[in-house]
């Protein structure tokens, strides 16, 4: 069986390393809030370029902390309106609506899967006051368009950056990396991400200090003091060995992330079935990392159980877009045809640094004959 993601495989390359590292912070006697944690985040700083990272339990509490932050700030208000790609993992969306903010649901551009800016402007009302972007399944979603209309109705940028950490954006000078080019980032640690602990992790990542402070302040029950507590925080905190693991990890994520766009490309290039729609590259290489390599069928649950019975597990993100989710009742009557046709029709190959040519050989010509 091909596996669609070999995670044994993955941290087997590193596993000196990995139990290296274990038994330092486990002989240290100290597990959170210690020097790990500092050098990963001050790692994770030089890497994206970005004046504070601020590790936290997992992606999903990285985008929750930048908003409680900017309610805290004044920047935004309960009822206030956040822009975001309807077809995105549900985790986007809970972030908003857990402080209480309203999430606008628009389309995506069907040839990339992001958030389609053409369509941002409409939506934007006297409420709105930011954009999120998901940079789904590790292609950046940027634009010029964007910038502008960030400026034009005074909105905050944030980045899900869960998926695509290490992609460079180009329509930027100069260049720069996924998570450093809004307001902030939430970024996600889980253990299947291209920079992966070995259990749940995140951090916010931004160039702004004083919404820095408050995020760590709140990720740390409120607390920039011990026992004086400035805000109504979480408990939300990477530990030290995660740290620790990440540190390892980071050195290794370009190298990986290069892996990842060969495969893509050979993917790309040589899987030729009309039953099958593959997904748009963008031109400049680095603009995605391939957390996910997604095609499209409309006979999809066919398609999966015919690569699963020649031994190639595939998978689908996501299933059931967040519109139509038990979750949010008041809005399963929204009608989105193309967020709907991308989750109906949606399937992932396997797709990681340790796949061998045989391997994805094997997937292309299953793909070829199906």
């Amino acid at each position: 069986m091909i596996k669609f993601l070999d995670l044994q495989k993955i941290n087997s390359q590193y596993a000196d390393e990995l139990k290296q590292v274990a038994a330092e912070v486990i002989d240290s006697g100290w597990f959170l809030q210690g020097e790990r944690v500092k050098m990963f985040e001050q790692q994770l700083e030089n890497y994206l370029g970005v004046n504070n990272v601020i590790t936290c339990a997992n992606g999903l509490d990285a985008l929750r902390l930048i908003l409680k932050a900017y309610i805290e700030l004044g920047v935004m208000n309960e009822g206030d309106e956040v822009i975001v790609p309807a077809n995105t993992f549900i985790a986007s969306i809970l972030a908003i609506t857990y402080n209480r903010l309203k999430p606008v649901l628009v389309e995506p551009d069907i040839q990339t899967y992001n958030l389609d800016i053409s369509l941002v402007e409409q939506a934007i009302t006297p409420r709105t006051k930011a954009i999120m972007v998901v940079h789904l399944y590790g292609r950046v979603c940027w634009s010029n368009d964007l910038e502008n209309l960030a400026r034009k109705y005074n909105l905050k940028i944030i980045e899900d950056n869960a998926q695509a950490i290490g992609a460079y954006c180009h329509c930027v000078t100069p260049a720069k990396r996924s998570g450093s080019m809004g307001d902030a980032a939430g970024n996600s640690f889980y253990p299947g991400k291209n920079l992966g602990a070995l259990g749940d992790a995140g951090a916010i990542t931004t160039s702004n200090n004083e919404l820095a402070s408050i995020v760590r302040a709140l990720s740390n029950y409120g607390s920039k003091e011990k026992y004086i507590n400035e805000y109504q925080g979480l408990n939300s905190r990477t530990d030290e060995i995660q740290a620790a693991f990440l540190s390892v990890k980071l050195k290794y994520l370009d190298g990986e992330n290069d892996i990842r766009r060969r495969i893509a490309h050979t993917y790309v290039k040589s899987i030729n079935n009309e039953k099958i729609v593959l997904p748009l590259l963008p031109k400049q290489r680095d603009a995605h990392v391939h957390h996910l390599f997604v095609i499209r069928t409309e006979n999809r649950d066919e398609l999966r159980s015919y690569l699963e019975k020649n031994g190639v597990q595939a998978l689908i993100h996501y299933p059931i877009p967040p519109h139509k989710q038990s979750a949010y009742k008041e809005l399963n009557e929204m009608c989105l045809p193309i967020t709907e046709k991308v989750h109906r029709e949606v399937l992932s190959l396997p797709i990681s640094p340790v796949m061998t040519e045989e391997e994805v050989e094997k997937v292309i010509d299953l793909l070829n004959n199906y």
